[in-house]
């Protein structure tokens, strides 16, 4: 399959391009697969990464894939395979890189219990409850996004980065997200258009949460909010404001805790914005 066009009288066939963006990848980090030179998704059969089947769909009118490589993914090369309905097979070999190790303490608040091995450990077991409901979102089978997305937050200062280990007495805690500096009753707006999944309220870790569903898997997760501005099944614009932030959950202060998931792979949400500029 190629684009064809002409020219001073020549018709030219311009051949599929698979480009990855970016090219410097670690564990942890989403990427984008654009297939240049071919203008319809059907002319596409499947494109997958380590084995797995992503989907596909129409970016800027260019044939687009959104991949989140696992934290815990084993550092080294792997394929993206594109095979097109012509039978025309493309491999393109995606490097990935070990996340640098860090680890910090991180004190239990006492409306959790403070700083006990007992409360640790029940924060590490409502974390895998949570994670388990969390993970059992449905998505719409196509994307429901169009634009870029934006940062849920008009002002931006990062608190705790993604991807570090907390440890809590003993027991480590893996930061799958972005903390954003959100002071009580800051406007929390929807990153891009979507379908809200969960308002959950008083989750033991998450706090009152909120999940949008952009389709095709890509999920934005809104943690520790005070209130909430909408409604579970409802359709929200970009830049809606769906709630304000707080301290609910496991909390030390109030700010916003972002999380982006892939195909239920949570990725840094800090790369996933870069994606877009």
């Amino acid at each position: 399959m190629c684009v064809v066009f002409a020219g001073a009288g020549k018709v030219f066939a311009v051949a599929p391009t698979v480009v990855i963006t970016p090219t410097d990848l670690i564990q942890g980090d989403p990427f984008m697969i654009k297939v240049e030179n071919v203008a319809k998704v059907s002319s596409i059969k499947s494109i997958t990464f380590n084995g797995k089947k992503e989907g596909v769909f129409l970016y800027k009118s260019v044939p687009t894939v959104l991949v989140g490589i696992d934290i815990h993914l084993k550092a080294a090369t792997y394929d993206v395979v594109t095979t097109m309905t012509n039978g025309d097979v493309i491999k393109t070999p995606v490097v990935v890189q070990e996340r640098p190790q860090d680890v910090k303490p991180l004190g239990i608040p006492d409306k959790l219990g403070g700083d006990t091995a007992q409360s640790a450990a029940n924060v590490v077991s409502e974390l895998k409850k949570e994670a388990v409901y969390f993970s059992n979102i449905k998505t719409n089978k196509k994307t429901l996004w169009s634009a870029p997305f934006i940062y849920p937050l008009t002002s931006i200062a990062i608190t705790d980065p993604y991807g570090y280990t907390r440890n809590t007495d003993g027991f480590d805690i893996l930061h799958k997200g972005t903390d954003f500096r959100a002071p009580e009753g800051t406007p929390i707006m929807a990153m891009g258009r979507g379908i809200v999944r969960v308002v959950k309220k008083n989750s033991v870790t998450y706090g009152n949460t909120i999940v949008i569903d952009h389709g095709q898997g890509l999920m934005t997760y809104y943690l520790h909010l005070s209130k909430f501005n909408v409604k579970q099944g409802q359709i929200v614009k970009q830049g809606q404001i769906i709630g304000w932030s707080g301290q609910t959950g496991y909390a030390i202060g109030p700010h916003l805790h972002l999380t982006v998931r892939i195909n239920n792979v949570s990725i840094d949400p800090v790369k996933f914005m870069n994606l877009f500029q």
